[in-house]
Order: structure tokens, then sequence, then C-alpha cells
């Protein structure tokens, strides 16, 4: 009896973020219960190496009817990989996982379980899916600290979608949650989330002047009447309608420096050296501008006409009678990968690969350029090599993440 009444002490200490305190009741036991209090006790405290072996310890630990306890050492542990952006641990086990939690009747832990899985999607830029899973879970029964942690991935996904509304309504049910908790690092996590809403997130550039926009700001100009060139995700907005040049670069440049120059047109020269990085325009240059500035004008012909000058091409919107650009607050080659790693957190670069849609070859040149100029660093060697960076003040990060924009 008194061994159960010290897991249960510890799985309460824990329960109310006090990983220290659980320890001094577990920290000399063998038991598979014991292992996996330790285990999530040392994630709480920031050793996830150790807290994952001991977790894979105690999942060994128990025993053919002890299914559920074995279930909740894999949801710990999907958490811990999670955190780590370890993003190809296998999701099946995982979902494996809740359904016997499911099956047993432990509702909080399913539901846990499946914000994990939210959390995932959401780092993958999926956000349809993210938001699917996520309308399936009624959060009224959860305790405080789960309620916190379901509100905050509500938020997470308004953000990405640009709904600073539901958002800070999605903040706030967080914040009273975390404090009825009394967790300080859950109420640190949602005063952190909360901090992206207040920061700069974009610059606005009309008419050759230029100033930094929160987040609500950009909403508001995505749905103006304006004719928007968005620089963050590389497309054009336009009376509800959005044109994405994503991929490709050499039109969405050339659509830029117009919106730029707006209402005034622009010298071939500079279109030349900016789209084709050419010091010098020749009559190849100038050929193969007329093209794209051809292919330009067939992409936009329903929003906007690219016209040509005595001197150069101009921009002229059919509907909106403003033309802006949106860009990044900071901008830099390898802006996405930086967006990222804002967050704080160690990623692998497997995991970079997967939340980008890149080649792992293409990510490790961009971290190898960023870690040159002394803005990301290494930590570990080999397969536990992880790349970190401090967050940047005012980096625009939730608008260069995987996921559309209002009217994508």
């Amino acid at each position: 009896m008194a061994m159960d009444s010290l897991i249960t002490a510890a799985a309460r200490a824990l329960a109310a973020g006090d990983p220290l305190g659980a320890l001094k009741r577990v920290a000399l036991r063998e038991d598979a219960p014991s292992l996996a209090l330790r285990g999530i006790a040392m994630a709480q405290l920031g050793d996830l190496a150790r807290a994952k072996a001991l977790l894979r310890k105690a999942a060994r630990g128990f025993g053919p009817k002890e299914a559920v306890a074995r279930a909740r050492c894999i949801v710990a542990e999907a958490e811990i990989a999670l955190v780590s952006r370890e993003l190809g641990w296998p999701a099946k086990a995982l979902e494996a996982a809740r359904a016997t939690l499911e099956m047993h009747g432990d509702r909080v832990n399913a539901a846990h379980a499946r914000n994990i899985e939210v959390r995932r999607l959401l780092l993958l830029g999926r956000l349809d899916d993210a938001e699917h899973m996520l309308a399936e879970l009624d959060p009224t029964p959860f305790p405080p600290a789960s309620r916190a942690a379901h509100e905050l991935v509500v938020a997470g996904i308004a953000i990405r979608r640009l709904q600073t509304q539901r958002a800070r309504a999605a903040l706030d049910r967080a914040a009273h949650a975390a404090h009825v908790a009394r967790i300080p690092a859950l109420m640190a996590e949602v005063e952190s989330a909360a901090h992206v809403l207040n920061a700069p997130a974009a610059r606005l550039i009309a008419r050759g002047e230029e100033r930094l926009l929160r987040l609500d700001e950009v909403e508001a100009l995505l749905t103006s009447p304006a004719f928007v060139v968005d620089a963050c995700r590389h497309v054009i907005h336009e009376a509800g309608k959005a044109i994405s040049l994503a991929t490709r670069p050499v039109l969405f440049t050339l659509a830029r420096l117009m919106a730029e120059a707006w209402p005034a047109d622009v010298p071939r020269s500079m279109l030349v050296a900016h789209a084709f990085r050419a010091r010098h325009a020749d009559e190849s240059h100038r050929a193969r501008l007329r093209v794209e500035v051809g292919r330009l004008r067939a992409m936009l012909r329903t929003v906007a006409e690219v016209s040509a000058t005595e001197r150069g091409f101009a921009l002229t919107p059919r509907h909106a009678r403003e033309v802006v650009v949106l860009a990044p607050s900071v901008e830099d080659r390898h802006a996405a990968v930086l967006a990222l790693l804002a967050d704080g957190e160690a990623w692998s670069s497997s995991a970079l690969s997967m939340a980008l849609g890149a080649s792992p070859r293409t990510v490790q040149r961009a971290l190898d350029a960023l870690a040159a100029s002394g803005k990301v660093q290494a930590i570990g060697r080999g397969p536990a090599r992880r790349w970190m960076t401090p967050p940047v003040p005012g980096f625009p990060s939730i608008l260069l993440l995987p996921g559309p924009l209002p009217g994508d």
C-alpha cells in the first residue's frame, strides 16, 4: 500500500508540474510504473534522451494485462519525439496507443494522444487534416492542463490561417486553464504563444514607404480591396482572388518589383538585374524578359494589366485602387528554415525537410550556410545532431511556415 501511495503521490506531482517532487518519491525504484513516472519527470526537466530511455524500459516492463500503462508510455514517448522535432516518429504507434486508451475508457490520455497527433500535423503544415482531427475532440471533460494544451492547438491553427480573433479567444481560454492548473511552464507557453499576436509579423511596402504590421493588420490587409503582392507566400491577392507564384520565382520577382514601383514603371535593366541576376543586360536577357513578362501578363490577366512603357514595364490593377507589397520583416535567403528554428526548439535536418517539403540535401545546404553566418548552431553529432537558434525578435515565423493563407 505504501508503495502504491508513492506512485499516486508522484503522479499527482507530475500533473501539478512538479517533476522534482515526483522524483523524490520514485527515484530509487525500478518497477515499471516508477520508471514511467521518472521518464515523464525527466522529460519535464528537459532531459529528453534519458526520458525516452526510461519510458521504453517501462513499456517493456509492463505485463500483457497492463496494456493501458504501456499505451500511456507510448503516448509520452510520442510527445517527447514531438518536442524533439522527430517528425518521422511512427504515427501508427501513437494511433494504436490512442485506440487502446479509448477502448479501456481512459478518455483523458486518449485525448492527449489525439492532441499530439494534431500538433504534429500542425508542424507539417497539414492544417485541414489537423482541423478535421481536432473537431473530433470535445474538450469539456478535460482537466485544466489538457484543456490549455487543446486551446493552444486551436490557437496555433487559427494563427496559421490568420484568424487572429479566433486565435486570441483560444489563447484567453488557454491562459485561464493554465492558471487553474497552476503549472508555471504551461502558463509561460501560453504567454509565449500570445506574444506572436502582438509582435511585428511583416512589412508593408507601398509608394516607397515601409511600416511594420502585426498579424491582425496582415489579416485585415489580405481581406481589403488592395492589390497585394505577398512576398511571404509568393501569392498575389486581389478582390478575393489568390494567384500563387510559389513555383514561378522569376515571375514573382517581376511582379514584386512592379508592385514596389507602382504607380511608376520599372526600367528593363532593373528587372533583368533582379530577375536573372545579370549585371549587364544583353539582347538575350531582353528577349528572355519579354517572354517572362508575357507569362506574367497571362497569369495576372484577370486581376491586373502588365504594360510596356518607353523605359520598362508597369503593373496596373484592374479593380484595386492601391498596390502594396507584403514582405517579411526580416528577409533572408533561408527564411523558411529560420522560421521553423525560431520556435527555440532543437530540430533535426530530417524534420526540417519534412516540415518544409524540401529535399534533405537542400535543407542541409541551407543549415550549413546559416551556421557559417552564425545564425544557427548544431548540437550533437551523427543521427543525434540537432539545429537551433534563439528566437529572433520580430521574425515573421508564422507567415513563413507551411500552410495556406486566406484565399489560397
